[in-house]
């Protein structure tokens, strides 16, 4: 099998039980892998439930959970959290969504070694400056400098304690509205300091700046992309153009948000939960999910059983 050009190559032998290993083989591979969001432990189960190849660990996904804006108002333990009890709940490999690595390099360095000690199978860092704010709002964001992002990515492949742990570089030049050649030029930078894979991102509608983009890049290292915005480009496009993963970056909490808010209205007009059960999981659905039934038999394995009334003299 052709391997795609990486920061950090990892033999390739038979699959790993390992998620980082597994996800460095999705992003070297030569087909087009899918990485869908889950923004907590029961949407990372579904996602693992329904086959995707790995999790996205949305910030902006984690940051609406709680109620709060995607401009750094979580703390970096609090994300880290979730994404622990993500890991905790899948062995799909989880690739964390770590913004600029909350703060400089020693930040960024520290988030890895958790991360690794935690199972994660890679971050994610953006080149923006600390506190970040969500790329699809406002028209001009400032980046970090190159020469800074480069020593932040140089640290974090230092720091990382696991061999195939990925650590993958987002471009915001496109989407902050620094243009193409700066958007080049950053990503080459960063493949030369180490980067396992890039990220470009865009908001345009179109998706032609995403795919002249893959085309230049040529491989030199794998591409990931988001399209959000640019949905409705196909995905056998992005793959004939060399593009190794497609995230799938804010749908399980948009969809959640969406089919709540459904729910909430209908019982709020109609004062009775009758007219949303055909609409809404059932309950054994949650249980068969969760594992229910593994627990029933642990407990009839662990704990005393009661003794049947009137056996006590026998």
């Amino acid at each position: 099998m052709t391997v795609k050009g990486s920061g950090a190559q990892v033999p390739r032998g038979p699959a790993s039980s390992q998620p980082a290993d597994r996800l460095r083989e999705l992003l070297t591979g030569d087909s087009l892998s899918f990485l869908m969001e889950a923004h907590n432990g029961l949407s990372a189960k579904i996602v693992q439930d329904e086959g995707f190849d790995a999790i996205w660990a949305s910030g902006f996904s984690i940051a609406t959970a709680f109620g709060v804006r995607d401009s750094n108002e979580l703390s970096w333990t609090q994300v880290l959290d979730v994404v622990g009890l993500i890991t905790e709940a899948v062995s799909t490999p989880v690739l964390m969504d770590g913004d600029t690595g909350f703060g400089n390099f020693n930040n960024a360095r520290r988030l890895v070694t958790n991360l690794c000690r935690m199972g994660v199978a890679g971050v994610c860092i953006e080149d923006k400056v600390f506190p970040k704010l969500n790329s699809f709002v406002g028209e001009r964001h400032p980046l970090a400098e190159i020469d800074e992002f480069c020593g932040k990515i140089k640290a974090c492949k230092d720091a990382q304690t696991v061999p195939a742990f990925s650590v993958v570089a987002r471009v915001e030049a496109l989407v902050a509205g620094h243009g193409f050649g700066e958007a080049m030029r950053r990503a080459e930078a960063y493949r030369e300091a180490g980067a396992d894979a890039v990220f470009i991102h865009s908001k345009e509608t179109d998706g032609k700046e995403i795919l002249r983009f893959a085309q230049e890049w040529a491989e030199r290292c794998p591409l990931i992309v988001t399209p959000t915005t640019y949905h409705t480009v196909p995905t056998d496009v992005f793959e004939e153009h060399g593009v190794s993963a497609v995230i799938w970056a804010n749908h399980m909490m948009r969809a959640s948000l969406a089919a709540m808010r459904s729910a909430c209205r209908e019982i709020r007009q109609t004062r009775t939960v009758t007219g949303v059960e055909h609409s809404i999981a059932p309950l054994n659905e949650v249980f068969e999910l969760l594992g229910y039934r593994e627990l029933e038999e642990a407990s009839r394995r662990y704990l005393p059983q009661s003794v049947p009334l009137g056996e006590e003299a026998l």
